[in-house]
């Protein structure tokens, strides 16, 4: 029987030489941990659908900082629960806010650890939507003016980038420039550039508290078969001043994650969402997967397809067995 001269499964035959000749490489300074931050003190309140992550309150926040910087974790990314909500979101930009108050705790009393944090309004509208709603319609241009003052008060109770998320036109050039305008030309800035209509955000609701009370998000969030309008979305972005662009979701859209390292030179991260969190999760508890290889298996992939880094639940857990 003929054989050809090189056989691929020499470079598969152990451990090392699979360590050598391995193209890809998943390390800890690949992940932001995304966090969600609640009112009170001594607050660590499970999220069900979400198995490990809790709503924090301020005090214990900074404890889980603390453990994640010791893993080495570059990064957090911060989600807020305020006390209350109202129409226009005010909790997003007050200078009491519970974000606000998480920067400053932040800044006291952790050193060296990147904090980034959310910019949008759904987490604080009384009717769960991410802008200002007009005749039953998110108003684009009057929520701009809303979100820049959100990014200006994160900057200014500590925050060294923003990532504004909620998919208004003309977002990250608005923000930009009121961040500039301020005296934060330092703040670098993420931008959920390619943000789909994904039914994996189930989880992150019940976790923020933020489900739109009316209608869908479809209006301004992107259409799941669209490529084409995802390399738009992400040229206008870095036009007007993104530092980073983003997919999310990163699983169901690797191929979007790709297109995007292929067509443009910038920095890219991948959230890895909440429903990919938990199909995991779910499936481990259920004996059917091994759920520490398919994670690492799934955060790899995201890597591989062409992501700089990667936000995602599993950051902590990934990073106790990378090292």
């Amino acid at each position: 029987m003929y054989f050809p001269i090189y056989r691929p499964r020499r470079l598969r035959a152990d451990a090392n030489i699979r360590r050598m000749v391995r193209e890809t490489a998943l390390t800890v300074d690949d992940f932001i941990m995304p966090l969600f931050v609640c009112p009170g003190e001594g607050v660590r309140k499970p999220i069900s659908s979400m198995p490990g992550n809790c709503q924090l309150s301020v005090d214990e926040l900074v404890k889980e900082a603390e453990s994640l910087k010791k893993l080495g974790i570059p990064a957090i990314i911060l989600f807020g629960i305020p006390e209350s909500k109202d129409e226009l979101g005010t909790g997003a930009y007050a200078d009491d806010g519970i974000i606000q108050q998480a920067l400053r705790a932040l800044k006291a009393e952790v050193s060296d650890l990147l904090l980034i944090t959310d910019v949008c309004l759904c987490e604080y509208t009384s009717h769960g939507h991410c802008g200002v709603i007009e005749n039953g319609r998110v108003n684009n241009d009057k929520t701009l003016e809303l979100l820049a003052k959100e990014a200006v008060s994160h900057a200014a109770a500590g925050a060294d980038m923003v990532a504004p998320s909620d998919m208004m036109d003309g977002r990250v050039g608005f923000i930009r420039e009121a961040l500039d305008r301020e005296g934060f030309d330092q703040i670098s800035l993420m931008a959920y550039s390619v943000k789909y209509a994904s039914a994996f955000y189930g989880p992150f609701r019940e976790a923020a508290e933020s489900p739109p009370q009316f209608g869908d998000r479809k209006s301004y969030q992107m259409d799941p078969a669209n490529t084409r309008e995802a390399l738009r979305e992400a040229s206008l972005d870095i036009e007007e001043g993104a530092d980073i662009i983003m997919v999310k979701p990163a699983l169901p859209y690797l191929d979007i994650l790709h297109a995007l390292k292929e067509e443009f030179d910038h920095p890219l991260a991948a959230y890895n969402v909440s429903g990919e969190f938990a199909m995991i999760k779910a499936a481990a508890e259920k004996g059917w997967i091994d759920g520490e290889t398919a994670m690492l298996e799934a955060l790899l992939s995201i890597k591989r397809a062409g992501a700089d880094m990667i936000l995602t639940y599993f950051a902590k857990e990934a990073a106790e067995i990378l090292g």
